[in-house]
């Protein structure tokens, strides 16, 4: 595959050789970054444990793992990048081998690796803060390392967290117990590595704290690691608007891609770094070995780690790409139930209509089940809500993004009362505000699907050199 004029090294898969294009003209502007780094490892080596293929439209058979995660390969091939150097890691739960031994104690007993900071991304480094919960500086007693949010202090690394790391430690918390290591504890960083497991989809916050984290490592001079994964919802399949940049650019959704781009973050990595980020980082992408563009998650034999804490399944992370949407709109997105994302609804929802209205449009792939749910947190917490569980039956058919427009429009139809946008989330979930407004103004699920075309096929053409696999 070509590499195209990248600036960067990629570590081809297999014999570790390394090409180093020269780098291309430093590409577009994000802004002035001025937010949080927020990265997750993994470790590993060895035989996996099979995994039952399961998830949407998959028949629940034991696979063997056919994929090496990038941290695996950098494990075993690649530990010149770190040779004499101090480590940050950014890091959560995600960050596991095929054995699910986490890349933080892999790399605590790899004695080439000098592990001295951890960095996480919304939700922490182990994944227990909620949605937009505010993460706190902390010292970790297990692992003897300082613990800096790159979604609570700030968005994009501050250079003390990076450089001064002793002097920015005390700057934070310095009054509660256990928050202040001692000065051996901490040093500066000469390299920073990303291993966190992303979703397939723009409107996720692990992406926009990778990009971050890239801007900031230039600027402070340090280089930057992606240890490669799977998109778990498959590299071949695009959908949805472009995002409209600058305008709706946000942590939701950094740069003009689409709401489901089919890209690893090691590739977006690359794209971003060419044609986004204001400053280019030293990059180095460690691909995965056995992973291919048309692979789901539960067909690589990798063992699942819970994201974040609303993406429990691989059957969240399908229909995540549209049903995300509900968000900007008063119905429930199935917050505080078990079923994030694959329930909505609201009090004033008829269910068993409503699902046969939407079972009527012989929507491909997917089938709906009337349902009652309370939430216990989130929107219409303790109230009890009628709606729907969505079922995806072809997974390969399934479009989240049509499907969710389905949705909206069908709800929107039946209670012009009760139904209501909220607009600025919904339109920064989009990209665009032209999704909302034609559908306010009553258009065709199929005329809107048609506006995204040209923008995939450009894309498509824009991702090419930036591939991996």
């Amino acid at each position: 595959m070509n590499d195209g004029d990248f600036g960067l090294e990629i570590l081809k898969e297999g014999n570790g050789s390394r090409t180093r294009p020269p780098a291309g003209p430093a590409r577009t502007a994000l802004f002035g970054l001025a937010a949080c780094l927020a990265l997750a490892a993994c470790g590993g080596g060895g035989d996996r444990p099979a995994a039952a293929k399961s998830g949407a439209g998959g028949a629940h058979a034991a696979i063997k793992a056919t994929v090496k995660p990038g941290v695996e390969v950098f494990l075993e091939k690649h530990l010149d990048l770190v040779k004499g150097k101090r480590i940050g890691l950014i890091t959560n739960q995600t960050g596991v081998d095929g054995l699910l031994r986490t890349t933080i104690d892999r790399f605590k007993a790899e004695p080439a690796i000098r592990l001295v900071a951890l960095y996480g991304p919304e939700h922490g480094v182990r994944g227990n803060a909620q949605a937009g919960e505010y993460v706190p500086f902390y010292f970790d007693d297990k692992y003897g390392l300082p613990v800096f949010s790159l979604y609570g202090q700030s968005m994009k690394p501050d250079p003390g967290m990076l450089r001064n790391i002793d002097e920015y430690m005390r700057s934070f918390d310095t009054e509660a117990t256990g928050k202040v290591p001692e000065a051996a504890m901490v040093e500066g960083i000469d390299l920073m590595i990303f291993d966190i497991q992303d979703v397939g989809t723009r409107v996720y916050t692990y992406v926009a704290t990778m990009a971050y984290a890239m801007q900031g490592a230039a600027e402070a001079g340090i280089d930057f690691v992606v240890l490669d994964r799977p998109n778990p919802v498959n590299g071949t399949v695009m959908e949805g608007p472009l995002l409209e940049y600058p305008r709706y650019s946000s942590f939701i959704g950094l740069f003009p891609i689409p709401a489901r781009h089919g890209m690893t973050v090691g590739e977006l990595a690359r794209l971003f770094n060419e044609k986004f980020l204001d400053r280019k980082a030293k990059l180095t992408v460690v691909p995965m070995e056995g992973w291919t563009r048309e692979k789901y998650f539960d067909e690589t034999g990798l063992p699942w780690v819970i994201p974040s804490p609303n993406m429990p399944t691989l059957d969240t992370a399908v229909v995540y790409p549209g049903l995300v949407a509900i968000e900007g709109t008063n119905l429930s997105e199935g917050r505080g139930t078990t079923k994030p994302f694959e329930l909505f609804g609201a009090p004033w929802i008829d269910a068993y209509g409503l699902a046969a209205k939407l079972n009527a449009l012989g929507l491909p792939g997917v089938r709906f089940r009337e349902a009652w749910f309370t939430p216990y947190f989130s929107k219409f917490a303790g109230e009890r809500c009628g709606g729907c569980q969505v079922h995806v039956t072809d997974r390969a058919s399934f479009r989240p993004l049509a499907t969710v427009l389905h949705i909206v429009k069908t709800v929107r139809d039946a209670y012009p009362a009760e139904f209501a946008f909220h607009p600025d989330y919904f339109d920064k979930v989009m990209g665009t505000a032209s999704v909302r407004t034609a559908l306010e103004a009553g258009s065709a699920v199929a005329a809107i699907l048609e506006t995204f075309e040209p923008g995939l096929r450009a894309f498509s053409e824009l991702r090419r050199p930036y591939l991996l696999y």
